[in-house]
């Protein structure tokens, strides 16, 4: 099954407003040359402004966070059905920083994953060792624990909606990169255990993107692989020349 590639620019706490209506405006100026997916997550408080940016664009909106509450007296969250009101597509859940940071674990991370598909939004689930379980050797087992512990009991449409972004964590924001065979691998496991959870078909269905200092000069190689699906991309998303080059790879 031909799975259409996905790049998703995840800016995290960078730039100010002009540097962000200018990075979404130069990126605009090129989505007639796209031909895979393309998705950026700003901050919340640029999400209005760049969604004005991109207006009729091909680049589609996410954010990087939401509340694991529906609703309530919870200062500074952001829920789903906020992020939904205004026209949000995708949201990052999972994330390493916010799992090592800010502890987030298992139940808040179900929490925004139901929470998040209730309300029409597109999970991105990130999943994804450190070096001490990967030099251990059981980085499979650790990476199979993060997909059952919030992704076990979906229907198929609901999982149909979900995109998973492996990040090795030792690779973020490091400089260094998995290895082709290291990522093809993980993503021929994560692939292939999604097949013993749901179906075949829902496996093969499935994107399954890669996050871990993905750059021009590595991102052909890797979305080479039959399984990698594209990227989520971090620091080289927040040059529009690198990202482009990221997008020109996956095409």
């Amino acid at each position: 099954m031909k799975r259409k590639k996905f790049v998703a620019g995840n800016w995290k706490m960078n730039l100010d407003l002009e540097g962000a209506k200018a990075l979404a405006t130069e990126l605009n100026a090129h989505t007639g040359e796209f031909h895979c997916d393309v998705a950026l997550f700003p901050s919340y408080v640029f999400l209005a402004e760049v969604q004005h940016t991109l207006k009729h664009s091909k680049i589609r909106l996410g954010a990087q966070n939401l509340s694991y509450s529906e609703n309530g007296a919870y200062t500074g969250e952001v829920s789903a059905s906020m992020l939904a009101s205004i026209g949000m597509e995708y949201v990052l859940i999972g994330h390493s920083e916010r799992r090592e940071y800010l502890n987030e674990e298992r139940d808040v991370l179900c929490l925004k994953l139901r929470l998040a598909l209730k309300y029409g939004l597109k999970p991105i689930y990130c999943i994804g060792e450190p070096a001490s379980v990967r030099n251990e050797g059981l980085h499979k087992e650790f990476v199979r624990d993060q997909m059952e512990d919030c992704l076990s009991d979906f229907t198929t449409e609901e999982i149909s909606n979900i995109t998973i972004a492996y990040e090795p964590i030792w690779a973020i924001g490091t400089g260094v990169t998995a290895t082709t065979s290291q990522a093809q691998e993980m993503h021929e496991y994560i692939r292939q255990h999604l097949g013993d959870m749901y179906s075949e078909e829902i496996a093969q269905r499935m994107r399954i993107l890669y996050g871990g200092s993905c750059k021009p000069d590595n991102a052909k190689e890797l979305f080479l692989c039959p399984d990698v699906d594209g990227g989520l991309i971090g620091g080289a998303s927040l040059k529009a020349a690198d990202f482009l080059a990221i997008i020109e790879a996956a095409q």
